[in-house]
């Protein structure tokens, strides 16, 4: 069990969570009428999204090992409950089990994940460590979790379900709203952990700036990103006599959630370590919470 539990903490469960349900949502728009008969597309879909996950968490770790003994001491490299060698071994098997998989599913794909994981290996490794500054880090999140993955692996498996590689409206409107939120989930990964960062030189926007700027901007951009897809979904709801779940679930849903996101900023003390680590926390489920709206509305 103990092995069990470092790979775990080792996988970033909350990195994990966010590749599942961005999967499921997408697969959920892709067959909205066929949603059995490709259920082993969507099991090695998720294989793939998962260990493509592992595989980049866990390089990350690798090589943040110094600062992640002053960062994260609970993470199972400075905790003692793995070595460098198992880790390696893990983040191995796992992009050798993504790449394969990706493979068999289609070239596109294979060539996404493959991308996706040089992009990984390139924002912790040198010579290119992508992560030492703010603007590289946000561009190499932004480019794997909103446009390889939201885009690239939509249209490939939209094209293996339908034979199709059109976008749909919501999955550009979901698309867009990914986007932003990754370059702010970029900003607030570093607040709790400054300490760190700049010990080792790390040119955070929170190091270069100030946090309070950080979160300022942060908010103001997810607010309008919440506000943009209201507006978008406005007509479909209150302009029809009859308006669909979908849209009155993406309507009412991304209001509801933009309340909440605007409370939540105000729960953050900056002088607190462990309020600014619990308010990051709590960020990621308005990540989670946007594409299960999504698969909400579509399921119904």
């Amino acid at each position: 069990m103990k092995e069990v539990k470092a790979l775990w903490k080792f996988s970033r469960p909350h990195t994990v969570i966010g590749s599942v349900v961005s999967i499921l949502t997408l697969y959920i728009i892709i067959c909205v009428d066929c949603k059995a008969e490709h259920v082993p597309l969507l099991v090695m879909a998720l294989i793939i999204g998962v260990t493509c996950n592992v595989f980049i968490v866990g390089i990350n770790q690798i090589a943040d090992v110094n600062i992640d003994e002053i960062n994260k001491p609970y993470l199972p490299i400075p905790a003692g409950e793995l070595s460098i060698r198992g880790a390696k071994f893990i983040v191995a098997v796992a992009l050798l089990l993504s790449l394969s998989l990706a493979l068999y599913i289609s070239t596109y794909l294979f060539l996404i994940i493959l991308l996706s994981a040089a992009i990984g290996w390139a924002y912790s490794m040198p010579p290119f460590y992508l992560k030492k500054h703010h603007l590289t880090s946000a561009l190499a999140i932004t480019f794997v979790r909103g446009i390889l993955i939201n885009i690239g692996g939509f249209m490939v498996f939209n094209y293996i379900v339908n034979k199709s590689i059109h976008l749909p409206v919501d999955v550009k409107i979901l698309t867009a709203f990914i986007l932003v939120f990754s370059i702010v989930i970029s900003w607030f990964k570093d607040l709790p952990d400054m300490k760190g960062d700049f010990k080792y030189k790390i040119k955070t926007l929170a190091l270069v700036y100030s946090p309070k700027l950080v979160i300022t901007i942060g908010t103001f951009l997810i607010a309008l990103t919440y506000l943009f897809t209201i507006l978008l979904k406005y007509p479909d709801v209150l302009n029809s006599p009859s308006p669909s779940f979908k849209a009155l679930a993406l309507f009412y849903g991304n209001i509801f959630l933009l309340i909440f996101f605007i409370l939540n900023s105000f729960t953050i003390d900056l002088s607190n370590h462990h309020s600014i680590k619990k308010f990051y926390k709590r960020f990621w489920w308005f990540f989670f919470a946007e594409y299960i709206l999504f698969l909400v509305a579509y399921l119904y």
